[in-house]
């Protein structure tokens, strides 16, 4: 059996052990769409700890050994089946493959999927300029929504390639995805955000137009505000990550995921029931749709 007839044939492809939480078997199949987007940039996980000091952790390629989505076809049925144990008690029928991803992905613990937006090195060249709506308390999706529409016209308006957007499972990811790499001085002069001069930028210039034309609060930069619709290109640079646009778990705390990221066509955000539609989305829909859902992702990189 391949890995997509078994996580096809599970009730909950998060939950392949009934009551336990097991990502890694979502994640892998998820990963095998994600190739013609991410290249072999590096993934990460943010694992969420129900108890202890710490709410979550972080694994990433600039301080474990990196990994790729497209290292994730070492994921198997069998490999995954052997995850009901501890990792000491099976590491002997692991590849070295197997355990660096048992490492990046914690049975019975659920994680977010992130990746490398523009390499883990930082001052790298950049291919992606990365916009996060991210909402402050008391704006909704559906503001979110409409911020994002107007930044893609605009985005257009001022001669950027046409932007691909995705839902994360609780607001909306817009990209620029550049005709050709770009030098790390690229993004720090034509797109990071400066409170001291917030028009000096497409960031703060597209805020402040969108602003007028919405009845509620939006502002560049990376600071989350009540009430505050925060555009926020922070997270572009060689050093930083971006959630995957298809697939990552969404959760509000460690034990419920309340999203799913999706990618999305430019036209979809002019359905007024987009955000109602997103939010039905759960692992098992996304493993049913994959195929659709994965068509929508630009491909970036030769797989």
């Amino acid at each position: 059996m391949n890995l997509s007839d078994y996580v096809s044939g599970l009730k909950d492809p998060i939950r392949p052990f009934g009551s336990e939480f097991d990502v890694l078997p979502f994640y892998a199949l998820v990963g095998s769409r994600l190739a013609g987007f991410l290249g072999d940039r590096e993934i990460a996980t943010k694992t969420w700890l129900p108890k202890g000091p710490l709410p979550m952790f972080l694994r990433r390629g600039s301080k474990d050994e990196p990994l790729s989505a497209r290292e994730l076809a070492g994921v198997t049925p069998e490999f995954v089946e052997l995850r009901r144990n501890k990792l000491d008690e099976v590491r002997g029928k692991l590849t070295p493959l197997q355990q660096k991803i048992w490492r990046y992905f914690v049975p019975r613990k659920l994680a977010d999927f992130f990746y490398a937006t523009n390499s883990e090195k930082p001052g790298k060249p950049i291919d992606r300029v990365f916009f996060d709506l991210d909402r402050g308390k008391g704006i909704t999706a559906v503001q979110a929504q409409q911020a994002a529409m107007l930044l893609a016209e605009l985005i257009v308006r001022d001669g950027f390639p046409k932007p691909f957007c995705c839902w994360t499972g609780n607001s909306f990811h817009l990209y620029i995805l550049l005709e050709k790499p770009r030098p790390a001085e690229y993004y720090e002069e034509r797109f990071q955000f400066s409170k001291n001069d917030p028009i000096a930028t497409f960031t703060g210039k597209w805020a402040a137009e969108i602003r007028k034309q919405v009845s509620f609060a939006v502002e560049g930069g990376h600071e989350k505000v009540p009430n505050v619709l925060a555009i926020d290109p922070s997270q572009t640079p060689s050093g930083k990550l971006a959630r995957v646009p298809l697939g990552s778990l969404h959760m509000s705390d460690a034990k419920t995921v309340n999203g799913v990221s999706i990618p999305l066509e430019l036209k979809m955000l002019n359905d007024k029931k987009l955000v109602g539609e997103l939010g039905e989305y759960t692992p098992a829909r996304v493993v049913k749709e994959l195929g659709a859902l994965a068509r929508r992702l630009p491909i970036v990189f030769e797989s």
